[in-house]
């Protein structure tokens, strides 16, 4: 019951608040009238006296543009007829006694060679303390560009101190004298610009207003006009663009605050019988809008649930306590509970019991954290109702209220069961594409066999036939002298005294069979384990032991071809974590290739370098260290076409070979984490190079 009659109760309270509200909007109304009408008079007043300073400022502008041009007129009329010097001086006197703003004239010869000069009789001479010369600059540059115009030319105006402690700014003007179609002179006037304001605007626009000449920067040059009134200032500005010369005409007007109350009084009656107007239209106007409000407000709550129980993604809210608040039908059917299992229960229902300690202890650091949840979420596992286990993805966003304050947590649960289903059988799928990627490798790896192991084959067989050659026919060691003694019966003593140098020789020879019978076993074993899918039994081994592994069969096929080998490896360098075996088997492949080109091409002076050194730090990435190993050559390099198929397999430029070797050589360095390419030799040759990460430790 007493939840009933507060529920009665609260419409009236309402209906009593919005009455205050509206009698304060009401009130708020007619203050915004009264204040804007009179804003907007001000305003009106405010442009009109802008509005005259304005048309006042164009008439100044008016006025000096006319007064200077009659000035020019009579400046060239000074020069009509090829007057005496004297005759120039009265004539200059007289128009000087008639423009104050001219302060001196000028008449000067084509080199700028003053022929005579007159000042202004209102003052003392304007250059009388620092003379003519200072400013002779100025007139050679006004004088120059009349030349260039063919017209009367300014220079920018410029101050002169003067002697009684005061100054003033000037102005030049420069007028050429033309006759017959030769230049015969020029009138230079100086104007002052405190005068030019007084005599040349007219006594009108000077009444009321401050006139001023002011650089485009605001720097004022000069001023005249009526002193500061009022506490309201206009201004308006006009651009005074002269030949060689640019001022800005500034007129200030000062003006008391306009009186609006003669003008707000009509409107200010009009506006307040509108406010109410208005108002008592708001009245019966505002319960339909409230009506209409309250459905608009059930159908968004309505539109809301729809779309919320339209959803896939299961959503919840917590308080800050980490108590569930809401959930969505979604999550209800992801984890099997009814929203008031879920609701009614803490911990949750859907938390594992072997984790829930460990889920209380999570929430409880994450909702005491200030900062906000990644927004790419975090990865937990719910528990169903029938007890299994799910993974889900929680992506968790801050509820705030109308305030702005926190009041939660806001989650969307995704299952990913599925997905961890479609990951596990792509990871399956990528293992059987690597398996059969490496059964397609096993007829590569027996063309290995074939290509790689030929030379400590034929090394064998060699050795082997020369241990057989001397266990059969040991008399065949000795020389032609020693072979004829025997044949003469000497054979026992003979054979006494090459027992020691056949037995070092034998020794020799089967302790060569015996190595690269090793390193053959080393090969197929590296082989055979490729193919099963074994990790590589990697150790550390030092550079300089690669290199001398490999350098006596280089050396064996280098002194063939008459190849000169040199090696460049440092003794500081660190070692290296690989398979021993088949790094060895790169260096020779590239080797025996250079060598091979080389041969091939009938190089003149054939050379081979075997280099190791430290990739610098700006060339290594992941901040890891590297060491490069190179094999240079000064054969006649490879040929462009080539180039984009050098480590295709089976492509080869040879005619015995089989176009594995660069193949199978890349695909070692990069099971190494290396990388292997080449390059031009300048100017002759081609560099092979590949990367090995150096070993971590000692020495590394």
């Amino acid at each position: 019951m007493k939840e009933d009659a507060d529920e009665a109760s609260q419409p009236k309270w309402l209906s009593a608040s919005l009455r205050w509200l509206l009698w304060g909007v009401l009130a708020f109304l007619l203050i915004a009238l009264v204040g804007t009408v009179v804003w907007l008079a001000g305003r009106y007043e405010t442009s009109r006296a802008q509005a005259s300073v304005e048309r006042d400022a164009a008439d100044a502008l008016g006025d000096l543009r006319s007064a200077l041009t009659r000035n020019l007129q009579s400046l060239q009329a000074l020069q009509a007829g090829e007057p005496t010097r004297e005759a120039w001086m009265h004539s200059a006197a007289a128009m000087l006694h008639d423009h104050r703003e001219l302060v001196r004239l000028e008449w000067r010869d084509p080199q700028l060679g003053t022929i005579a000069a007159v000042d202004s009789p209102y003052r003392s001479p304007v250059f009388e303390k620092l003379g003519r010369a200072n400013s002779q600059p100025d007139v050679q540059q006004a004088c120059l560009n009349a030349r260039r115009i063919n017209s009367a030319s300014y220079e920018r105006s410029y101050f002169v101190p003067q002697v009684d402690g005061l100054g003033l700014e000037v102005l030049e003007l420069c007028v050429g004298q033309v006759s017959g179609g030769r230049l015969t002179g020029y009138v230079v006037a100086t104007y002052a610009l405190p005068e030019m304001l007084a005599s040349m605007i007219g006594p009108e626009v000077l009444r009321s207003h401050e006139v001023s000449f002011t650089e485009a920067d605001g720097t004022r040059l000069a001023v005249h006009g009526v002193a500061r009134r009022g506490s309201r200032v206009f201004t308006s500005q006009q651009l005074v663009d002269l030949p060689g010369a640019t001022m800005v005409l500034r007129v200030d007007a000062w003006r008391a605050a306009p009186d609006v109350f003669p003008n707000v009084l009509t409107a200010l009656v009009t506006a307040m019988s509108i406010a109410l107007i208005v108002v008592l239209f708001m009245l019966g106007h505002d319960m339909r809008r409230r009506m209409r409000a309250e459905l608009d407000l059930a159908d968004a709550l309505a539109f809301r649930k729809a779309m919320e129980d339209s959803l896939v993604t299961g959503l919840r809210a917590r308080d800050l306590q980490g108590r569930t608040t809401y959930v969505n039908p979604a999550f209800s059917n992801m984890v099997g509970f009814t929203p008031e299992e879920i609701l009614r229960t803490h911990p949750p229902p859907y938390w594992p019991p072997e984790s829930a300690e460990d889920y209380r202890k999570r929430q409880a650091i994450r909702l005491a954290s200030d900062g906000v949840p990644p927004r790419e979420g975090y990865e937990s596992v719910f528990m169903r109702k029938d007890g299994t286990r799910f993974p889900v993805l929680i992506i968790e966003a801050p509820l705030i209220n109308v305030h702005g304050v926190q009041t939660g947590w806001m989650s969307a649960v995704l299952d990913i069961s599925e997905q961890r289903r479609v990951e596990e059988l792509s990871r399956a799928s990528q293992d059987r594409l690597q398996a059969t990627a490496r059964l397609a490798t096993v007829g590569e790896m027996a063309s290995l066999l074939s290509h790689e192991l030929n030379q400590p084959l034929a090394a064998i067989a060699s050795y082997a036939t020369g241990s057989l050659n001397l266990l059969h026919h040991p008399d065949k060691s000795g020389s032609d002298s020693n072979f004829a003694a025997r044949r003469e019966g000497e054979a026992a003593t003979v054979h006494a005294g090459l027992d020691t140098e056949l037995a070092d020789s034998l020794e020799l020879a089967m302790n060569r069979i015996a190595e690269q019978a090793d390193r053959a076993g080393r090969v197929i074993k590296s082989v055979h384990d490729f193919v099963r899918r074994r990790d590589k039994e990697r150790e550390h081994v030092l550079p300089r032991v690669l290199i001398d592994a490999v350098l006596p069969l280089v050396n064996l096929q280098a002194r063939k071809l008459g190849v000169r080998v040199d090696t460049r490896v440092s003794d500081d360098l660190p070692g290296v974590q690989c398979d021993r075996t088949m790094v060895e088997q790169v260096l020779l492949n590239l080797a025996r290739n250079a060598m091979q080109a080389m041969d091939g091409a009938k190089v003149a002076d054939p050379w081979l370098r075997i280099q190791v050194r430290r990739v610098a730090p700006a060339e290594s990435a992941g901040g890891k260290a590297w060491l490069e190993f190179s094999v240079a050559d000064c054969g006649p390099g490879i040929p462009e076409d080539v180039k984009q198929q050098l480590f295709t397999p089976f492509f080869t430029t040879k005619a015995e070979g089989m176009g594995l070797g660069l193949s199978l050589c890349r695909t070692v360095v990069e099971q190494h984490g290396g990388f292997l390419g080449f390059e031009p030799q300048r100017p002759q040759g081609t560099i092979f190079r590949f990367t090995l990460p150096a070993a971590p430790g000692p020495g590394g």
